[in-house]
């Protein structure tokens, strides 16, 4: 990867890929998840901080049947092992959860494998009467041997104490002079243990990355993917080629997605949705009739009606629009409520406030919040027109139907119905000249 860390910390849709094999475990109801590291494994665990994994440090690097031998002791022998890499991180649920059911008691050991049309560099496997007899390593392999185009990914699934009796037998008489996982096929094969396999389907989500031109092509292949099925629940993508998904959706009906957007995390939309392009949203639940125009970036919001948002406005955590609020270009928000009918419509920063009903913020307006040790809260109540280049010095409470005029700096409540002003004297000196430059 010609990186500073770890490859198994590059990042695939948004996150580490790892971290997709982790969740893969999880999704598939793990009880327990091991994560065998070597090179640079401090900062891995840095990254990767769940509390419930074992981490077991492989302080000699001998191979893959090598790493798996020194975790088997932490692993119950009536247990199923799932062995996975932290860099193939696209394989999908479904086909794990099928070849976690196809390793049994009659079958107790049960590999992936792929169909590819070039071979080069994975082991090829043998199958004979429908059963993996071996798999052999490209450097170990005959020429026939390396024509044949189903090969290993490297992931299986085994009864424990099956396992652990072929990966004790395993030796390092080979041309890597390293213990490998794949000879426990052949050990298998020797005591006529069944060795089932299952295909995995599409191929490249069985292959991982070693350099950046691989994890761009597994980028592509996963966007590509992931536009597939929502275009398949009714979400209309502009161009699906144009669209990232770094997390999960759930869209109701006339969801319409315009070009080069991000969702991130968990997203939830209901019905009659617009996504304007240039728009990345995350953790985001928007209500029918909500209209995101474009170059907008929001992130914990959630609107409660038909809303209008953008362009180019940015909404963090804790926001939230009642029906028909308005946010327009240039606004930025945090921890507000915005009420029914409210409009903060250009360059404009509202943060820890509580606006009311028809609301009008004017242009260039801030809530002054933090005191540079602590938040306060700004509340302004139904029907305010605060005036353009405002600032609310909070804790402060502006009433009901209150004006505040244009300019002024409000350091204390303001009460209802009133127009409050608070501007410096203007003045203009007569004698004064322009300076001239000397």
């Amino acid at each position: 990867m010609r990186s500073a860390r770890p490859k198994v910390l590059a990042k695939l849709a948004g996150k580490p890929m790892i971290r997709h094999v982790i969740d893969l475990a999880r999704a598939v109801d793990a009880e327990e998840i091991h994560v065998l590291y070597g090179f640079m494994g401090t900062q891995l665990r840095e990254e990767i901080s769940d509390s419930d994994i074992r981490w077991i440090e492989q302080s000699e690097r001998r191979g893959t049947g090598h790493a798996v031998r020194i975790a088997l002791p932490y692993v119950p022998d009536d247990a199923k092992v799932l062995v996975l890499y932290g860099d193939v991180p696209a394989i999908h649920t479904d086909a794990i959860r099928e070849l976690v059911a196809s390793c049994d008691e009659n079958q107790p050991i049960s590999a992936m494998l792929v169909e590819v049309e070039n071979p080069h560099g994975y082991g090829r496997a043998i199958l004979v009467e429908d059963m993996l007899e071996r798999v052999v390593e490209e450097k170990n392999a005959s020429d026939a041997e390396r024509q044949i185009t189903t090969v290993n990914t490297g992931v299986l699934c085994a009864q424990a104490a099956v396992l652990k009796r072929f990966a004790a037998n395993l030796t390092d008489q080979n041309l890597q002079k390293e213990y490998l996982l794949t000879d426990v096929f052949a050990l298998a094969r020797a005591e006529q243990t069944p060795v089932g396999f299952q295909m995995c389907e599409p191929s490249w989500r069985a292959f991982g990355a070693n350099d950046a031109t691989q994890l761009a092509e597994l980028e592509s292949n996963l966007r590509a993917a992931n536009a597939a099925e929502l275009l398949a629940q009714g979400i209309r993508l502009a161009d699906p080629s144009r669209f990232d998904l770094r997390g999960s959706v759930i869209g109701g009906r006339d969801v319409e997605i315009d070009v080069n957007v991000i969702l991130e995390g968990e997203n939830q939309f209901a019905d009659d949705i617009q996504i304007g392009p240039f728009v990345r949203l995350k953790n985001c639940r928007l209500a029918s009739g909500t209209r995101v125009l474009s170059h907008c970036d929001l992130e914990g919001v959630t609107t409660l009606g038909p809303c209008t948002i953008g362009p180019f406005a940015r909404l963090r955590p804790g926001t939230t629009l009642a029906a028909d609020a308005k946010i327009g270009n240039f606004v930025e928000t945090k921890a507000a409520s915005i009420g029914a009918g409210s409009k903060v419509s250009h360059l404009s920063y509202i943060g820890d406030a509580t606006l009311g009903e028809d609301v009008n913020i004017g242009a260039g307006t801030i809530t002054c919040n933090y005191d540079g040790v602590n938040k306060h809260q700004t509340e302004i109540e139904n029907g305010v027109f605060i005036g353009s280049n405002t600032s609310l010095v909070a804790p402060i409470k502006i009433g009901q139907g209150a004006t505040i005029g244009a300019g002024s700096v409000i350091t204390e409540d303001a009460p209802a119905e009133k127009l409050t002003l608070a501007r410096a004297t203007q003045k203009t000196h007569p004698r004064w000249t322009r300076p001239v430059k000397k």
